[in-house]
């Protein structure tokens, strides 16, 4: 009884996001890799009490940290038989989408993107050829990290080669 209570509590805390906004340098300097590549679907697979979705990414270009051909990707939520899990503010990914992400290792060993759906940008080509990443504005509750108030995000839009020489410039390559 009291597992279940604990169980109950947790995911009662994990269905309201609350995130903390963060720039692109921070997101930048939090990694420990940062990668472009397609994205498809693995598998969904337990880990204590939350199911996680795990994501293979085919690695076209590392921008940080060092990257294996293949990463695998995980994201809480999922379903396992006839169980489900689903979070608040947890993205999905296209079937073979390509796209940027800002990643994290954690101790246990699972990649996580850093700011959930802040470290997921879209790759995409404008009509000059150029190639543009994007994402939308977070919808999710965020939060500014000095003050604690709620702050509304905006979306990025970026080429890669300002992103490339963010990263060279903020010296935050390894």
């Amino acid at each position: 009884m009291r597992v279940l209570f604990s169980l109950m509590l947790t995911a009662a805390a994990m269905t309201a996001t609350t995130i903390e906004k963060l720039s692109l340098d921070e997101m930048t300097a939090k990694s420990t890799a940062i990668v472009r590549g397609k994205v498809s679907f693995s598998h969904v697979a337990q880990h204590g009490a939350v199911y996680y979705t795990h994501y293979k990414v085919s690695v076209s270009e590392r921008l940080k940290g060092s990257a294996a051909a293949q990463v695998d990707v995980v994201m809480p939520g999922g379903r396992i038989g006839k169980s489900e899990q689903t979070f608040s503010g947890i993205p999905t990914f296209e079937a073979n989408s390509e796209v940027v992400l800002f990643l994290w290792t954690s101790k246990a060993g699972m990649t996580h993107v850093i700011g959930l759906g802040q470290g997921i940008f879209n790759v995409s080509k404008d009509v000059a050829g150029q190639t543009i990443l994007s994402r939308g504005a977070i919808r999710e509750g965020m939060v500014d990290a000095k003050t604690g108030r709620p702050v509304e995000d905006a979306g990025v839009r970026m080429t890669m080669t300002e992103l490339q020489g963010r990263i060279r410039d903020g010296a935050v390559t390894k």
